[in-house]
């Protein structure tokens, strides 16, 4: 059985040989040729030689083309900032000021989507018959809120209709770009929606219900498969999202792989998940890597499951780290074996916490996986930002990313359970939620 027969039967609820491994490696592929992050998004050449190392060294069922959540927003105007070892983030809001809704559709040979494309065709003929290639698209919420920045979490309470229209548009905009993916030769489209885990599942309902239907729709009735890809704490949507009628549905480290299958069973979706990605792939070791997985198979009932980081691999995960984690996906038994007495020893926390009960200050500590990397971390830091700058006092800010060992281990001292967090002066202020401007204003205020 190939790997792309792995994860379409998985997908389909059927049974496999063995179960099916899919490394969410963006530019981490760089990574294995010595490309920086910038040179696999930009460079059409070096993001297919890249993709073929993975599947070289990783032997996967399922790898991205590319992970990449801004292609969209910078083809309609978003300004870009790029980092050595990460996707670029976006710097700029077109549609801040203002409430028009855009038209503009990007085109197949617009921007960074045409090498997308470009790499999808090459690396469809080199390795498309035996593995099944995934299509990053980004999800419309995500756009939406690329476009319009942190006012749309207001805009949800005070112009609903407004959000309405927007998130129609985005969504628009994903039906066209996830078309022209399946056109490449994509197989499975992962609609990589992170912003889904800030909201309630009231609001789900009211404005995402629809759209994401709708595309879920569009795409099984180009004949591919989808997954519904969210980050951060969605344990509240789980079952909103599993009536959108999507093939399959992809979390993080953030919510409880076993319980989320228990629902996702019920709607026969398959589930995909949830290796942690700094904690474990980043910063553990060869063991760690393995009991993680082998501890992640046996927590769930059989079928129905793909094995996966949470997310998009960080760049410098080690080699040896991610071929570890292949081995116990498809040797599961002989990993279970070498592994069974093996205790993890963790990251000490070397560092002082602050005393909270007498800051001269308040101090907002904001605890996210990477405000760089991760969007829903960067519209939580920015609405963070915003918040401060909009007081007349001072007010110290920081952020912790997780990407930090010691920021792992200060995470695990002061109990820190979802990211991204906001703390006010030690205690939880919002978790996994992004507040308004006015939300976070006031709760500061009250340690005043």
């Amino acid at each position: 059985m190939t790997g792309r027969e792995r994860v379409l039967r998985t997908i389909e609820g059927k049974s496999t040989d063995k179960l099916p491994w899919v490394p969410f490696a963006g530019v981490h592929a760089g990574k294995l040729l010595g490309y920086g992050a910038k040179k696999v998004s930009t460079d059409v050449d070096a993001l297919v030689q890249a993709a073929l190392e993975v599947n070289r060294l990783y032997h996967p069922d399922g790898q991205p083309i590319m992970f990449d959540l801004q292609i969209e927003a910078e083809i309609l105007g978003c300004d870009m900032v790029w980092s050595d070892d990460g996707p670029p983030s976006v710097a700029s809001h077109p549609l801040e000021d203002t409430t028009e809704i855009p038209t503009r559709m990007p085109k197949a040979d617009e921007g960074r989507l045409s090498m997308e494309l470009e790499a999808t065709l090459r690396l469809k003929k080199e390795i498309g018959e035996t593995t099944a290639l995934y299509g990053i698209c980004c999800g419309p919420f995500t756009l939406a809120s690329h476009l319009r920045g942190t006012e749309i979490f207001m805009d949800m309470m005070l112009q609903p209709e407004y959000v309405h229209e927007l998130l129609a548009y985005a969504n628009k905009v994903a039906k066209t770009v996830s078309g022209y993916l399946i056109d490449a030769g994509i197989d499975v489209v992962a609609v990589t929606d992170p912003l889904i885990s800030q909201i309630s599942p009231a609001h789900f309902v009211e404005f995402m219900e629809k759209p994401f239907t709708e595309l879920f729709e569009s795409i099984s009735s180009k004949g591919a498969k989808s997954s519904f890809f969210v980050c951060g704490n969605a344990t509240m949507n789980i079952e909103p999202m599993c009536k959108t009628k999507c093939d399959s549905l992809s979390v993080d480290e953030n919510v409880n792989l076993a319980n989320t299958k228990k629902i996702t069973d019920t709607y026969d979706i398959t589930i995909g998940g949830n290796i942690p990605l700094t904690s474990v792939m980043l910063f553990g070791n060869q063991q760690d890597n393995m009991k993680t997985v082998v501890d992640l198979i046996d927590s769930v009932t059989p079928g129905r499951l793909i094995l996966s980081p949470g997310c998009d691999m960080p760049y410098d995960v080690p080699v040896e780290n991610a071929i570890a984690v292949e081995h116990a996906v498809h040797e599961t038994e002989s990993v279970r074996a070498m592994v069974a007495n093996y205790q993890s020893k963790g990251i000490e926390f070397t560092g002082e916490l602050p005393d909270y009960e007498h800051l001269e200050k308040p101090l907002v500590e904001v605890f996210t996986l990477d405000s760089a990397t991760c969007a829903a971390c960067t519209y939580m830091w920015a609405a963070a930002q915003d918040a401060v700058k909009s007081m007349n006092t001072k007010i110290d800010l920081i952020e912790y990313k997780y990407t930090v060992p010691q920021n792992i281990a200060r995470c695990r001292e002061i109990g820190v359970k979802q990211l991204p967090s906001i703390y006010i002066n030690g205690k939880l202020a919002f978790s996994s939620i992004i507040p308004s401007r006015e939300e976070l204003v006031k709760r500061i205020k009250e340690v005043l």
